[in-house]
């Protein structure tokens, strides 16, 4: 898998307008979208990635899902199940309604170049001074 950075996109207008009739009274990863963005851009992830060959998913929303999923303890299956049915999910992570999300195996996957890479995630979390989704708030 090869990393070709893109700009992040905003999220869908069908998710945001759904998410929020959802959520009238807010949610947690709603409101972390909106204060901070997604605190993760492509080119974080950079020397993780060879330049040559197919280009993988965007390292950054799996960044959050792996952030999300240690939140909500869940096993990988789970979190990929996640992405392709919660709406608060697929608002934080800038995806529209329909999207079939991915094959839980990207999961292990992209931990794996985590650890072999250079990039240290919970520092770079700790470095951004974002708030604390890896502890349990009430959804």
């Amino acid at each position: 898998m090869s990393l070709r950075p893109h700009p992040l996109e905003p999220v869908p207008e069908e998710t945001a307008r759904i998410a929020h009739a959802a959520f009238p009274k807010g949610n947690p990863y709603l409101t972390f979208r909106d204060v901070l963005g997604t605190i993760f851009q492509d080119d974080d992830f950079v020397a993780l990635f060879p330049s040559w060959g197919q280009p993988g998913l965007p390292p950054w929303r799996l960044a959050l899902v792996t952030i999300m999923q240690f939140r909500d303890h869940l096993a990988d299956r789970q979190a990929a199940e996640a992405v392709r049915a919660r709406i608060d999910w697929k608002y934080l992570l800038s995806l529209e309604l329909t999207d079939s999300g991915f094959d839980f195996s990207v999961l292990s996957e992209f931990r794996d170049r985590l650890l072999t890479g250079t990039l240290n995630l919970s520092q770079f979390v700790e470095d951004q001074n974002g708030p604390a989704i890896g502890q349990n708030h009430p959804s």
